[in-house]
């Protein structure tokens, strides 16, 4: 620990510039902490972008649960520029929906490239967006710029991806279906939404259980080899 030396010789214990708590790690035994990662990379292994929803509702309390952890996220600076609204009532969904669905038809029809399109079309994506209106609730995640009453945020988008990040593999861990949509412009989530011009929308994320009869796209991932170099 840092000392000072007070007047007369006398070695006096500095105080640390901000305050600390101890560390409190998750202890794993050394022989288990494959097994751990492995475990958890087959369960995050079936997580898969879903665009069929049910309209069985959620249990209670897990999206709160999902946003609790999402906010335990590292963030530049500490500053935690995320805000999470939870769209569930009806009328709302079917504004966003109309308001989405505006701005993709413009993206099919106008703003994508041919390449963007191409790239797209394995997916089977269109302007039509029914999830907004079917799934059960549907979190809108803004990112907290500098405004009245928040302070300037650094690292923003990194910040708010990483807790995005641990918010679909938190539903995705209680059976739940995701999307990440990302309409552009999306000003538009902030009236749909009622947030000041300070948030800044970032990730529209349908949430639910899959329809009975639901369909993903047939796509492999790339392998370790092809993701990771080491050195």
């Amino acid at each position: 620990m840092d000392q000072t030396i007070e007047p007369g010789g006398t070695p006096a214990t500095a105080a640390p510039a901000h305050p600390t708590v101890p560390h409190r790690p998750l202890t794993v035994p050394a022989g288990e902490a494959e097994a751990r990662a492995r475990a958890f990379h087959e369960v995050m292994d079936r997580r898969r972008t879903v665009r069929d929803f049910s309209d069985r509702p959620l249990p209670e309390g897990v999206v709160e649960w999902a946003i609790r952890t999402a906010a335990t996220a590292p963030s530049g600076a500490h500053v935690q520029p995320w805000r999470f609204v939870v769209l569930t009532d009806p009328e709302r969904k079917r504004r966003l929906r109309e308001a989405a669905e505006a701005e993709e038809r413009e993206f099919y029809a106008r703003r994508a490239s041919p390449e963007w399109l191409e790239a797209l079309a394995p997916l089977g994506t269109d302007w039509s967006k029914p999830f907004l209106e079917t799934a059960p609730a549907v979190i809108v995640v803004f990112e907290v710029h500098k405004g009245p009453d928040s302070p300037r945020p650094y690292y923003t988008k990194e910040s708010v991806g990483i807790s995005v990040g641990l918010l679909l593999a938190t539903l995705h861990q209680a059976g739940l279906a995701t999307l990440t949509h990302t309409p552009s412009p999306m000003r538009f989530l902030n009236e749909v939404c009622d947030r000041p011009p300070e948030e800044r929308a970032a990730y529209v994320v349908p949430v639910g259980y899959p329809a009975e009869d639901a369909r993903v796209p047939d796509l492999r991932r790339k392998s370790l080899e092809q993701v990771m170099v080491r050195l």
